[in-house]
């Protein structure tokens, strides 16, 4: 037994790049309607259909002289390797399939290389809760995970080798425990004889080794056989109990995927249950979105294709073409592009294991029953989410003019720092002036926000105008920090790409960049924005993509120049938090409350009604017109309390606006603006003229 450390779910696909840099062929199958008779004499007779797909082969291998043993006929080596279970359907592969294929290769693969087949089973999964016998699959190779067994230590499995198949294992890896005597000046070295030290790269990791009796333990005392019974019972009652799922106007909620599920029997089909979610209209919910809302509901998912591509565009009807448009359009590994073309990128998985429970079970289907299924039909017959909310449209727009307010005007000259309070601000050509003009980005030109860095709400920020500078300081710096308004053309400028746009910047000394490290505690290289062009939102590969604000000219905001919030749609939010505590016993009666500042805007209004703001399509302030661009969709960074820098272990407020502002996979609060009549640059400079917000000043909404 050798611990294995590559990701098991992806090794079949490591071995065939590594077959064809090497000059071999590889083919992919699918394995179909595998059955075995015993027959009176003894022998078997198999019905295994394997459906085979086009050969591969590389015209020029990287390494063709390191093929010389696949190069000889009488003594090359075939590879079949399959899971015992798949991670992706959860669908369980007959094992007598490793003799079929060991017996009788040739009927199956006509026309292939002569020589030795062996076979390699990835049990990675199926080993959990219904581990191989290899006394009745003689396999030569078997993967499996320790982690998946036990639910820990993290990625430490195995690699099981007959002895027989041992002697053929060779490695390139030189590294200490792998060698014997080597000497420095000529070719000489001897290996180790003993397979697992020939193929031990490295220390092991003997720490988490040792745990591994105490999971085996577990197991034991529980035995496998009650593991597969208890785990089989919650999958097969979830599996029915999402098939039956159905919107008011008997739409199904729940694509599960795997073979025809209705026809196979529960014994066929591991504790997985992988699936997407569909609305009552037939479009896509995105796994990114089902993800989230599990998140704050308690509940821990698996989204993507789970390092399985050919079993995800299978069952998802993925063709070669859509993986590759798929690709061009930004779409790679581990993103939240989730639905593209009104084709799902991914799935949802949910497992079972001895520590799962009936309650995790009925937990996951009251969340897919509230936050997905559409029970009732609004007036103009289109469904949605059923909530005692307002609806996002037809609010009823009744308001006299001069009743709504500008409550507060505040300014974040650093982008995810905190932000200062003023009563009357200039506005320029980018929208509030010097709002998130500056950023800290990390040693890999990485930008840094609260998400990853929350210890930036720590430093606080002041512009002074008159004084013309920027003052910041820091609980965790002696000294406070002054930096010129002034654009010095004598510091270094350079270009850089925030979210898709290209800036000019100006970037500063290293007594700067040292305050700003020591105040965050990571190494950082603070910035200016001096320049961009108009948001031109282009992907990794070139292509156009969606942006906000396509018009104006932007510091580093992330999608629009302004954000605005509504004091009394805060109150609403607030009356729904307490609401939600009272019904939940577990939280003891704690009361939750956030401010309007928990959302980081940059003006607040009051005297509108909750959520009119929604239905505005732009708005004048004293002499200033502003375009709104639409809600603004919120993320798990205003769970972050800004005084102590630690998330609100009740998730909220985004849980509470997830379960009634949620709109095609967006929790939309508060609205982004445009300013529609800035005065351009060169007018500002001949005319000395900036037109300012006042607190006070009064908000005219316009709805056309």
């Amino acid at each position: 037994m050798i611990p294995a450390w590559r990701p098991l779910t992806s090794l079949v696909q490591h071995a065939c790049r590594y077959a064809l840099d090497r000059g071999a062929t590889a083919l992919a199958v699918d394995i179909e309607n595998v059955k075995l008779h015993g027959l009176r004499d003894g022998t078997n007779e198999s019905s295994v259909r394997i459906l085979k797909h086009s050969v591969q082969r590389r015209a020029e291998a990287k390494f063709p002289q390191d093929g010389v043993r696949c190069t000889l006929s009488d003594n090359a080596y075939n590879l079949f390797a399959f899971p015992s279970e798949c991670n992706f359907s959860g669908q369980k592969f007959c094992l007598d399939l490793v003799k079929v294929i060991k017996d009788d290769a040739q009927k199956f693969f006509e026309g292939s290389q002569v020589g030795q087949w062996m076979v390699l089973v990835d049990a990675a999964k199926g080993s959990a809760t219904d581990p191989p016998d290899l006394a009745r699959c003689p396999a030569d190779f078997v993967v499996f995970s320790f982690y998946k067994i036990f639910g820990y230590p993290t990625g430490l499995g195995a690699l099981v080798v007959r002895t027989e198949a041992a002697r053929i294992l060779t490695t390139t890896y030189f590294s200490g425990g792998t060698v014997s005597a080597s000497i420095a000046d000529i070719d000489f070295i001897k290996r180790r004889e003993r397979i697992e030290q020939v193929l031990e790269d490295g220390t092991l990791s003997f720490l988490a080794i040792a745990s591994i009796r105490h999971g085996f333990n577990i197991i034991d005392t529980l035995t496998t056989s009650a593991i597969s019974r208890h785990t089989t019972s919650l999958a097969t009652h979830v599996r029915n109990m999402m098939m039956d799922l159905k919107h008011e106007n008997g739409v199904n909620v729940c694509r599960v995927y795997g073979r025809d599920i209705a026809k196979v029997s529960s014994l066929d089909l591991g504790p997985t249950i992988t699936f997407n979610l569909r609305r009552a209209d037939g479009s896509w919910y995105g796994y990114h979105e089902v993800e989230t809302l599990a998140s704050l509901s308690g509940i821990q998912l698996r989204t993507g294709c789970f390092c399985n591509p050919g079993a995800c565009a299978k069952y998802l009807g993925l063709s070669h073409s859509d993986l590759i448009s798929n690709y061009e359009a930004g779409h790679v590994c581990w993103d939240d592009k989730d639905v593209l073309c009104g084709k799902p990128t991914g799935a949802v998985r949910i497992s079972f294991g001895y520590m799962s429970t009936f309650e995790d079970a009925e937990k996951f289907l009251r969340f897919l029953e509230i936050s997905f299924v559409e029970k009732h039909k609004s007036s103009n017959g289109k469904c949605h989410l059923c909530t005692e909310a307002v609806p996002l449209s037809g609010i009823g727009w009744q308001q006299l003019v001069g009743n709504v307010r500008l409550k507060s005007i505040t300014i974040y000259p650093v982008k995810s720092c905190a932000g200062f309070s003023v009563s009357g601000w200039p506005l320029s050509n980018m929208g509030l002036k010097y709002d998130r003009e500056w950023l800290l980005k990390g040693p890999s030109d990485e930008i840094l926000t609260q998400k990853k860095v929350p210890e930036m709400c720590y430093i606080r920020t002041f512009v002074d105008l008159e004084q013309g500078k920027l003052f910041l300081e820091s609980q965790r710096c002696k000294e406070k920090m002054q930096i010129s308004l002034a654009k010095n053309s004598s510091c270094e400028m350079e270009e850089m790409n925030v979210y898709g746009q290209r800036y000019e910047v100006m970037t500063y000394d290293d007594e700067v960049n040292m305050w700003f490290t020591e105040a965050i505690a990571r190494p950082c290289t603070f910035v200016r924005c001096l320049s961009s062009k108009k948001r031109s939102c282009m992907n990794m590969v070139g292509r156009e993509g969606l942006c906000r604000d396509s018009k104006s000219k932007l510091t580093f905001v992330n999608e629009a120049q302004i954000l605005l919030i509504s004091e009394d749609s805060v109150h609403d939010l607030n009356s729904r938090l307490n609401s939600n505590i009272q019904k939940d016993c577990s939280c003891s009666g704690q009361t939750v409350l956030v401010d309007a500042m928990r959302f980081r805007p940059n003006i607040v209004i009051s005297g509108a009604k909750p959520y009119v703001e929604d239905s505005w399509r732009s708005l004048q302030i004293g002499e200033a017109h502003f375009v709104s661009l639409g809600g603004c969709n919120r993320c798990q960074m205003i769970n972050l309390d800004q005084q102590s820098g630690q998330v609100r272990k009740l998730k909220e407020p985004l849980a509470t606006l997830a379960s009634y502002r949620r709109v095609q996979g967006k929790i939309l609060f508060g609205v982004l603006l445009r300013y529609e009549d800035c005065i351009m640059e060169d007018e500002e400079e001949k005319n000395g003229k900036e037109r300012w917000l006042q607190v006070d000043q009064e908000v005219y909404p316009s709805i056309d």
